[in-house]
C-alpha cells in the first residue's frame, strides 16, 4: 500500500459505532430501469421520491440500515447522497443510513468530511458510510481525475480525510489536490468521533488492505461474484487486520451484499424475478437465472430459501456484522419493492437474527 504507517489498535469506542449484533438492511443503486412489464421508466422524480419510500417502508419493517449509491451518470438519480440522507432521516427515528458507495476517487475529501459531519450531526448519529470508487469510467475525467489513478486517489484521499476528522487543525499537501495549511474542517464530528466507515469493493485487494489497515470496516460486495474470490477477499481483510494489531482475525468487521426476490413460494419468485433478471444490465446477458443463482449471491425464492442461502454465506465469509440485500434491480416496481421489504422484515430477519445469534459461524 502506499503511504501506510503503523496504525494504532482500533479502540472499543470504534467497535462499538458497529457492534456485535449483525444489522440487516437494504441497499439502493438509484437506477431508472424500465419496467419490462409495461416498458415505462419512473421519472427522476418518482425514482427519488420512491427511494425515500423504500427507506421509510425498511424501518417501519423492523430493519437496521438503509443505504444508497452514488452515481453521476443516467439512468441513475443518486448524485447527492448525503441530500437525500438528511431528508431521511428527518422523517425516521431509529434507521441506520448508509451510503453504498461514496466515491473517495472523485470527491474532494474535504467536502466529504463536512457534508457527512454535518449529516452525522442531523441524524443524531445514525450514520455511517461506505467508501468505494464505483463503476463509471467517465466520472473520473468529469471531476478532472485519471481513472489509472483510482487505487492511488483512494489511498491519498481516505489518508487526508481521516485526518480532518481526527484532527483538529491539519497541515497537509499530497499529489492529487491543493495544499491544505493550518486547516480546520466544519462542522466537527458529532462527539469527538468520525463516521464509521465501510470500504467497499468488488475485486481490488488494495482495498481489502487498506480496510484492515485503519482497522474499519471492509464491505464485500459479492452481489456479482462467485464466492470463492469473495473468499480470498476477506481472507485477506481478515488477516491484515490481525497483523495491524486491530484484533484477532475473526473480530474483523466484515459486511456483505446480496440480490433478493422473495415470494410465500418458490415457484411464484422465480417466474416474477426472470423478466427482471432478464432485464437488469449488471446481469451478464443470456445467463440461465438457475445457473447464476447456483454461482452467485443472488436469491429468488422463498422465505425459507433466502433464510438458508443467506445462512449458507458464512461458509465462505465467516461471522459477519451487516447484510445489505437489493430488492429491485432490473426495474422492479415501487410498489413490488415495498411488498419485498415487508416479505423480509416479516418472514427473513427475525429467523436471521436469531439464528446468527445462537449459531457462530
Amino acid at each position: 500500500m502506499e503511504s501506510l504507517q503503523a496504525q494504532p489498535p482500533l479502540s472499543k469506542e470504534g467497535m462499538n459505532l458497529i457492534g456485535e449484533i449483525m444489522q440487516i438492511g437494504i441497499f439502493s443503486v438509484g437506477d431508472r430501469t424500465a419496467d419490462p412489464a409495461t416498458g415505462r421508466a419512473p421519472t427522476e422524480q418518482e425514482r427519488i421520491k420512491g427511494t425515500v419510500e423504500l427507506a421509510l417502508r425498511a424501518e417501519q419493517a423492523g430493519l437496521d440500515v438503509f443505504a444508497t449509491g452514488e452515481h453521476h451518470i443516467p439512468p441513475y438519480v443518486t448524485s447527492s447522497p448525503t441530500t437525500l440522507l438528511s431528508f431521511i432521516a428527518a422523517k425516521t427515528s431509529t434507521l441506520n443510513l448508509s451510503t453504498s458507495t461514496t466515491l473517495i476517487t472523485t470527491n474532494d475529501p474535504v467536502k466529504i468530511a463536512e457534508d457527512y459531519a454535518m449529516l452525522q450531526h442531523l441524524s443524531d448519529g445514525r450514520l455511517d458510510l461506505m467508501l468505494g470508487r464505483g463503476n463509471s469510467g467517465p466520472v473520473y475525467g468529469w471531476f478532472g481525475k485519471e481513472t489509472r489513478d483510482g487505487i492511488s486517489l483512494a489511498v491519498e484521499n481516505y489518508a487526508l480525510l481521516r485526518r480532518l476528522w481526527d484532527e483538529e487543525r491539519i497541515t497537509w499537501e499530497g499529489k492529487f489536490r491543493t495544499p491544505l495549511q493550518n486547516f480546520q474542517s466544519t462542522p466537527r464530528p458529532l462527539g469527538g468521533k468520525a463516521p464509521f466507515v465501510w470500504h467497499g469493493s468488488v475485486r481490488s485487494p488494495e482495498i481489502a488492505e487498506q480496510a484492515a489497515y485503519y482497522g474499519d470496516g471492509y464491505f464485500a460486495n459479492h452481489i456479482f461474484g462467485p464466492p470463492q474470490h469473495t473468499a480470498r477477499m476477506i481472507d485477506l481483510y481478515r488477516d491484515r487486520f490481525e497483523h495491524y494489531g486491530h484484533g484477532t482475525a475473526d473480530q474483523a468487521i466484515v459486511g456483505i451484499g446480496a440480490h433478493a426476490y422473495i415470494r410465500k413460494n418458490s415457484q411464484d419468485a422465480v417466474r416474477e424475478f426472470q423478466p427482471y433478471f432478464d432485464n437488469a444490465p449488471m446481469f451478464p446477458g443470456g445467463s440461465a437465472l438457475s445457473d447464476y443463482m447456483a454461482q452467485t449471491p443472488t436469491i429468488a425464492g422463498s422465505p425459507q430459501q433466502v433464510i438458508e442461502k443467506t445462512l449458507s454465506f458464512r461458509s465462505y465469509t465467516g461471522g459477519v456484522q451487516r447484510i445489505l440485500f437489493a430488492l429491485e434491480v432490473g426495474g422492479v416496481p415501487l410498489k413490488t419493492a415495498l411488498e419485498q421489504i415487508d416479505m423480509l422484515g416479516e418472514h427473513v430477519v427475525p429467523v436471521l437474527r436469531k439464528e446468527l445469534a445462537s449459531t457462530p459461524a
